[in-house]
């Protein structure tokens, strides 16, 4: 696991309580990135509610109805106005505002799970909305399973990976990142996490 520019491995038993200790650490604005079907709506959704901050999915603001994608130059202003908010939760990948983000958020949740892991997760996810909006998208964005979905799915680590560390490596210098391969490290995570 990567924190503050070092490797620290979640199995050494102080690592939870050196690492965590509420809001201190954790701070007033957390964002939660990682691969498609990782759970980061889900993860910001119970961070959300442990630490009473407001919850921000950043599909709902990207996405119009019909899967109509923002244009880039607005969704960047919309991305900092977002950010200019005191305290948030905020959850998205959207790469293309993640140094954006980097610089208003106090940590970063990383969920950096195995791609037939999040395959997985996204496919289950497909089963349980096919047809629907799911509560953190865009009414009139009902899940859908295309070719392009899955491709991203299945690249996604190798194109996307090695950006996103180089950017967390220059953040984790001054601020905590919480870099989780399997579920149960975030679940260990969000049982310490309080108000």
């Amino acid at each position: 696991m990567f924190i503050a520019g070092v490797w620290v491995s979640p199995g050494r038993p102080d690592f939870y309580r050196s690492v965590v200790r509420g809001m201190k650490t954790i701070g007033k604005r957390i964002l939660v990135i990682g691969i498609c079907g990782a759970g980061k709506s889900t993860l910001a959704k119970e961070l959300s509610a442990r630490t009473g901050l407001p919850l921000i999915h950043l599909d709902q603001h990207h996405w119009s109805p019909g899967w109509v994608e923002s244009d880039k130059a607005l969704w960047r202003e919309k991305v900092a106005e977002l950010c200019t908010g005191e305290s948030w939760v905020m959850d998205g990948n959207f790469g293309g505002t993640l140094d954006l983000r980097l610089k208003f958020a106090d940590s970063v949740v990383w969920l950096d799970y195995s791609t037939p892991r999040a395959l997985w997760r996204a496919l289950k996810r497909v089963v349980r909305y096919y047809g629907r909006s799911r509560p953190d998208m865009t009414e009139g964005c009902p899940e859908r399973l295309d070719l392009e979905f899955l491709h991203y799915i299945l690249t996604f680590k190798a194109t996307k990976n090695k950006k996103i560390e180089s950017q967390l490596t220059e953040f984790s210098n001054s601020k905590p990142v919480f870099r989780f391969k399997h579920p149960s490290e975030a679940k260990g995570f969000l049982r310490r996490v309080r108000g």
